[in-house]
């Protein structure tokens, strides 16, 4: 069995009239076009010195006016301009907090730790773990919610949990077809769950049929793809988010996308990813992405992208656009995300929350 980095842790001719020759001359002078196109964010970090119990924050989960952190030091939930921190003192499974989870329907917060699965309910914290649950394994790295399910992934495969009846049912390779067992992360729907297994690819469930597939290395040899767009970038995915019937995929190795019948995979070789290294992945819908690596946040609108990170050389604040011809356009920002080492990211309508290994951001959209 492959040993996780992530347990050490802590773990993108023709002819011209004269008019059109202006235009063009004009258009020239003119600020670089897809720039305008792509987002531009004004980054409010927060650190240990504005309320967080820790600078490194696994996860962020936008809760409608609430923010929540999942921190290697708590649960921290940002409210009215202030922060509040849950801790094993208030029933929470372990201090370190690696995933989080809405239940929509109930509004309550679903946070998986490295010891257990807690229920944050109306200020109440109920926990889960191989003692008292049918977990699988008290080291939660992914959760999501869909009905009455609450689907996991942990170090020895995933499993369910089921509201209403309070049945939990686990998969691993004794019913499922993942080869290892540490199921890195789920991404439930209606019509599909996604497991990302380290060194076994992306389990796929069909809800109606009860059906599991699975993708990983087409041809059986490698752990990876030898031809470009031939399948699954690499078996050891990490991350997977299934929106739009779009599968997208991140790995430690580059990413993938996948429509169900044709893979598209991104290699920082021949796309505007700053890094193979992907973290965690979060798709806006079955054509925009976001990519959380290890070199900084990354944006994919399907043809152009765009990298905010603090600059690898300085430190400075960076915007980079890489439009479809592999033109690099430098964007002039005054902020940054805290940190370019990007664990996750989630949506407040145009704005986004980023979590990184030194700092939380609040990416807020500016005018065009």
């Amino acid at each position: 069995m492959k040993k996780s980095p992530k347990m050490t842790m802590l773990l993108a001719a023709g002819m011209l009239s004269v008019g059109a020759v202006a235009s063009a001359a004009s258009a020239a002078a003119a600020p670089p076009q897809v720039a305008q196109v792509l987002p531009k964010y004004r980054f409010e970090n927060f650190t240990t010195a504005n309320g967080l119990p820790n600078n490194h924050v696994f996860s962020v989960l936008v809760d409608g006016d609430r923010v929540w952190a999942g921190t290697e030091d708590g649960l921290a939930v940002y409210e009215n301009h202030a922060w509040k921190t849950y801790t094993t003192k208030d029933g929470l499974a372990h201090r370190a907090v690696l995933s989080l989870a809405l239940d929509k329907k109930t509004g309550d917060v679903w946070a998986g730790t490295m010891a257990g699965l807690s229920r944050i309910s109306g200020g109440r914290i109920d926990s889960f773990t191989q003692l008292n649950s049918g977990l699988s394994n008290d080291v939660v790295y992914g959760v999501s919610v869909e009905g009455e399910d609450v689907w996991v992934a942990t170090a020895a495969g995933g499993c369910k949990l089921n509201l209403r009846t309070g049945q939990w049912t686990l998969y691993n390779e004794r019913n499922t077809p993942m080869n290892e067992i540490w199921v890195y992360g789920v991404s439930a729907t209606p019509a599909k769950v996604y497991y990302a297994v380290w060194g076994s690819g992306v389990l796929e469930y069909d809800q109606k049929t009860g059906r599991w597939d699975k993708y990983d290395d087409p041809d059986g040899e490698t752990e990876m793809v030898l031809f470009k767009d031939q399948g699954l970038i690499h078996e050891i995915v990490t991350s997977v988010s299934y929106v739009d019937n779009i599968l997208w995929a991140a790995t430690y190795f580059g990413a993938s996308r996948y429509d169900g019948r044709y893979w598209h995979n991104f290699l920082t070789k021949d796309s505007g990813l700053p890094s193979n290294f992907i973290n965690s992945i979060k798709g806006v819908d079955g054509t925009h992405a976001w990519f959380c690596t290890d070199k900084g946040l990354a944006y994919y609108d399907g043809a152009d992208w765009a990298v905010y990170r603090p600059s690898l050389k300085d430190g400075k604040p960076e915007m980079t656009v890489r439009d479809a011809q592999g033109k690099v356009t430098s964007v002039p920002v005054a902020t940054a995300p805290a940190h370019n080492y990007v664990l996750g990211i989630d949506f407040e309508g145009n704005d986004i929350w980023v979590a990184t290994a030194k700092g939380l951001s609040h990416g807020i959209r500016q005018k065009e």
